[in-house]
């Protein structure tokens, strides 16, 4: 392993790190250098994202260059004219994100491909919009969105506009395994620009994509606006300018910005940690939207690609929604809007089957993914035709994507979207509530909910064990059918089998009697099962929401309490 060190310091072009590195050689701290040497940080369909520091398991300069030179060489491979083409670079307000995208830039010139790279910080789907707009070959952002502030990450974009799926992936790392073998090769960003290589993205393309949602038919329902207040934070990311400037035009004037997380910092100073899902992080944002009486506390994540929202109840106080919810709300929204038997709308696997009962209300076309915002536009583009157009898609994370600028997830249009349904309902004298009561009362009552399981890391997978000896019932529900998306086939309680189309995955879903659904898959990175529940509970003409709401809270207690006690 030394031999791997030395050689490592050699190379590695950061002083802090080589420092970091000689500092873990003197102090003899073996078992560090060992985590750090003892494997590569793996690239996956999401790219690289780890802790930052010194060795090839962690995210560095030397790291983020031997990255970009596997990408650059399976760009030049794979896609036709990838060099005249192109890559748009940019990155979030952490503090080695603007050094990483300037590597990135020096790599990818250095091998002959045009860069586009940011002046400044930029929001993630700020620079996927570029992909489509400059027909580039791909996109690099430097981002670890809304992991705590010791990481960083490097996610791609494919030529299509969405982020990476198979084989792309593992053709990147192969590359990026041969790349770390040889010299890097690096060019100076003044010399890329003098040879035509590089375009520093100015304020006027930030301008073009706020110009392009200005114009995006699914957020011009201008109603009212100034009538709503809506309370926004950055988390201390980079969608505040964005996000603020996009509500001025569509007509918002009681917009209140949390002043204190409004900056991109990328020590995060006022949140634990910066994802809207976590308890607390919202904290600041409610209580000045409770200070001025607003209608919605909303929230991006460091990144703006995930969007978050509380609303007022009739008490005054607020309540965060599911991301369950708020795509529920999206979908009938949206659909409600459109010609809706044209569109074609979906969510994945593990977020709530309500939106395929709200698609067939409408008569629009629904899809399922696997888990992941990759597979949800990768799959749309597929499936969508003249006749049916892709009109909306989100996962349960917090993850929407409104219409399709954007072949990701969008929390800065989706922030606009939100505020503008808010702003219908009020016009009709309704809240947010109301609306999700009228949904409810249609389809019968849905409640999502998570539990993750920690398992014995020495144990045999957890998922042969459970396909050994599958149940019948689960908290006293016969299971009519079982999915397994390992062995891609759908087998009914009467012996009947279907297969299905997605590609493999550790999955089991347990569809239960009554309409509920248990789905198990272990986890990737750790050693832990996650489990995802939904129950669905007929909503009475007499009942009101509160009493619906709780009989089905009772109902999904039930079957968490039954079902963990099984495994």
């Amino acid at each position: 392993m030394m031999e791997q060190v030395t050689h490592w310091l050699e190379k590695d072009p950061d002083p802090r790190t080589r420092e970091e590195l000689q500092h873990l050689i003197d102090e003899k701290q073996f078992e560090e250098l060992e985590d750090r040497f003892s494997q590569r940080l793996e690239f996956g369909t999401a790219g690289l994202r780890g802790k930052v520091g010194c060795g090839p398991n962690r995210m560095n300069r030397l790291v983020i260059q031997e990255t970009a030179t596997g990408l650059g060489h399976y760009l030049i491979e794979q896609v036709k004219d990838a060099t005249n083409r192109g890559v748009i670079i940019g990155y979030d307000g952490r503090p080695d994100s603007m050094q990483f995208a300037h590597d990135t830039a020096s790599v990818l010139t250095s091998l002959g491909i045009k860069v586009y790279l940011t002046h400044d910080v930029a929001a993630t789907p700020i620079v996927a919009f570029g992909v489509h707009h400059f027909n580039t070959a791909a996109a690099v952002v430097v981002t670890a969105s809304h992991n705590p502030p010791e990481y960083n990450g490097f996610k791609v974009y494919w030529e299509n506009g969405a982020q990476i799926i198979p084989p792309h992936d593992s053709g990147i790392a192969k590359e990026i395994d041969i790349a770390a073998a040889k010299p890097v090769p690096l060019m100076s960003l003044d010399d890329a620009e003098k040879h035509g290589l590089l375009v520093w993205l100015k304020e006027d393309y930030y301008q073009t994509y706020r110009s392009t949602m200005n114009g995006n038919a699914l957020l011009g329902n201008h109603q009212q606006p100034e009538a709503v207040g809506v309370a926004y934070t950055a988390m201390h990311g980079v969608g505040a300018n964005m996000a603020e400037t996009l509500l001025a035009d569509a007509g918002f004037t009681k917009v209140y910005s949390v002043k204190e997380q409004r900056e991109p910092d990328g020590a995060f100073p006022t949140v634990n940690f910066p994802n809207p899902e976590e308890a607390g992080a919202m904290d600041m944002v409610v209580a000045l939207a409770k200070a001025n009486n607003a209608d919605i506390a909303c929230a991006n994540d460091p990144d703006a690609d995930r969007f978050a929202v509380a609303v007022k109840k009739a008490d005054g106080e607020f309540q965060m929604l599911t991301g369950d919810q708020v795509g529920s709300l999206f979908g009938h929204y949206l659909l409600s809007k459109t010609e809706s038997a044209k569109h074609l709308v979906g969510n994945t696997i593990v977020s709530s089957t309500l939106l395929s009962k709200i698609a067939a209300a409408f008569g629009a076309e629904y899809y399922q993914t696997l888990t992941g915002f990759k597979w949800l536009t990768n799959i749309a583009m597929q499936k969508q035709t003249p006749e049916k157009q892709f009109l909306f898609a989100y996962e349960e994370a917090l993850g929407y994507t409104v219409g399709n600028k954007v072949w990701d997830k969008d929390g800065l249009s989706a922030l606009v979207a939100f505020s503008q349904l808010t702003a219908e309902l009020k016009t009709q004298g309704k809240t947010i509530w109301d609306q999700l009561e009228t949904i409810y009362r249609q389809h019968g009552m849905y409640i999502n909910a998570q539990h993750s399981t920690a398992l014995d890391p020495k144990a045999p997978p957890i998922g042969d064990k459970l396909r050994a000896d599958q149940p019948s019932q689960i908290a006293g529900r016969n299971v009519e059918s079982i999915e397994d998306l390992k062995a891609l086939t759908k087998t009914y309680a009467d012996g009947r089998t279907e297969n299905i189309d997605l590609p493999a995955s550790d999955v089991l879903i347990y569809h239960l009697s009554g309409g509920a659904r248990v789905i198990v898959r272990p986890s990737g990175t750790e050693p832990k099962l996650k489990c995802y529940y939904e129950v669905v509970e007929a909503f009475g003409e007499t009942e009101t929401f509160g009493e619906a709401y709780e009989k089905a809270e009772l109902a999904m207690d039930l079957l968490i309490a039954e079902h963990q006690h099984t495994l």
